[in-house]
């Protein structure tokens, strides 16, 4: 999926959009004139409409996830159809159950984009089967971990330091030593870090 430029994204939508972006040398940049940048793109808020502001915080989540719009809308419209659940709380499911998030939450990947390429190139397995398509749902009791034929691969070199560091949702049980998982629930806000306004992402897609 083409992005474009990371520092200019960032400085529109925030620097929580891409790993790249919460860096020393993003923070310098922004300190020798991108404070200037974003204001200019703002526009001044006052006179920015809901629309636009919904718009944006659309673009901050679909950015954060990794995934296209045609996903993203797919995504938003499955939450929006599940009657008995919130729709913030099902689109939050939705996003987090991803198995690139999973990878990603579980420290296997410092980035979603390597999570997604460990996915994608057939590293990573969900109960004992090779999934290679990242935005596969997982569901409670799932297990994942990595393929024998992966680990010693250069790609996880390093990695028990990495999962030590890692901060892991409650509704995953990670088990370090076996670099495996279970997940044990369904993802809600407030068990992870939820850092977007999804009500507002949902209202841009209900007009």
């Amino acid at each position: 999926m083409k992005i474009g430029p990371k520092y200019k994204i960032c400085r529109r939508l925030g620097p929580g959009i891409f790993e790249k972006c919460q860096t020393q040398k993003f923070a310098l940049a922004e300190a020798r004139g991108g404070k200037q940048v974003r204001k200019k793109h703002a526009g001044g808020s006052m006179a920015r409409s809901d629309y636009a502001l919904q718009q944006q915080e659309k673009q901050r989540v679909r950015l954060t996830y990794g995934i296209t719009e045609r996903q993203f809308s797919s995504l938003v419209s499955s939450a929006v159809a599940r009657r008995e659940t919130k729709s913030i709380v099902q689109l939050y499911a939705n996003l987090e159950s991803r198995l690139d998030n999973v990878v990603y939450r579980m420290g296997l990947a410092t980035t979603r984009r390597q999570a997604r390429q460990m996915v994608a190139h057939g590293h990573i397995l969900v109960n004992g089967i090779r999934i290679m398509v990242p935005s596969h749902h997982v569901h409670t009791q799932d297990k994942i971990g990595i393929r024998e034929g992966s680990k010693k691969k250069t790609l996880f070199t390093g990695l028990d330091e990495q999962i030590k560091a890692a901060v892991v949702p409650a509704w995953i049980s990670l088990n370090p030593e076996k670099r495996s998982a279970v997940i044990k629930g369904v993802p809600a806000p407030g068990q992870g870090e939820v850092a977007f306004d999804l009500a507002s992402v949902i209202e841009f897609y209900s007009r």
